[in-house]
């Protein structure tokens, strides 16, 4: 049952949200464990049960991935991949009704939104509770910035870097930089990025060691 249900919700196909063919028996467990790891603190016993837990709500995490709480999920995390070395700032939400896959060493600022679950334009479908999910996925050392927001079906490719609040409709290439609603390639990513930063310091004359 779960992988038809899994299939179904990654399929792009219409399906009445509310219908019990989709449902997980055990969808309010997820529900509660999120909750339980939003209570934890920073004591190192905390931190301890944190990396036990994210391994068991998450579908996959890499060595190396931190999700700060609090974190919000429809399916507590069930659905999201994170890859190694993923950092998910505070109050991050997955609207992972499908997969939401995140590459090794990508950041997510606070307050980022990752949506796979939509509706139809009709009002008629939507009536009847029609909705449907599409997969995101975001590849490696891709810098996703603060209050963005990420729609259902978007591909991000590899060392882009999303600006604060934009809202991606659609799929960006790699070694880009994106901003706006919705968001549009600003400029490339070259060579002089590993030179200079913040509008023309020489990365080599200000890194602190």
């Amino acid at each position: 049952m779960a992988k038809k249900v899994d299939q179904a919700l990654n399929s792009g196909d219409l399906y009445r949200v509310f219908n019990s063919n989709y449902a997980d028996p055990h969808y309010n467990d997820y529900l509660e464990a999120m909750h339980q790891y939003n209570q934890l603190g920073y004591t190192p016993a905390d931190e301890r049960k944190k990396a036990t837990m994210l391994s068991q709500l998450f579908a996959a995490v890499g060595v190396g991935s931190y999700v700060q709480v609090p974190y919000y999920a429809m399916w507590g995390g069930r659905h999201v991949y994170l890859g190694k070395n993923v950092y998910v700032n505070f109050n991050c939400t997955f609207v992972d009704d499908a997969e939401i896959r995140i590459g090794d060493n990508t950041m997510l600022a606070l307050n980022v939104t990752i949506v796979t679950g939509t509706h139809p334009v009709s009002a008629q479908l939507r009536r009847q509770s029609y909705g449907f999910s599409k997969p995101v996925v975001i590849a490696a050392n891709v810098w996703v910035g603060a209050g963005a927001t990420i729609l259902p079906g978007v591909h991000i490719g590899a060392n882009s870097v999303i600006g604060a609040g934009a809202v991606v409709t659609r799929d960006l290439p790699a070694n880009v930089v994106a901003v706006g609603c919705p968001a549009k390639v600003l400029r490339a990513i070259t060579d002089d990025d590993e030179v200079t930063y913040d509008h023309g310091k020489v990365i080599a004359d200000h890194r602190l060691e």
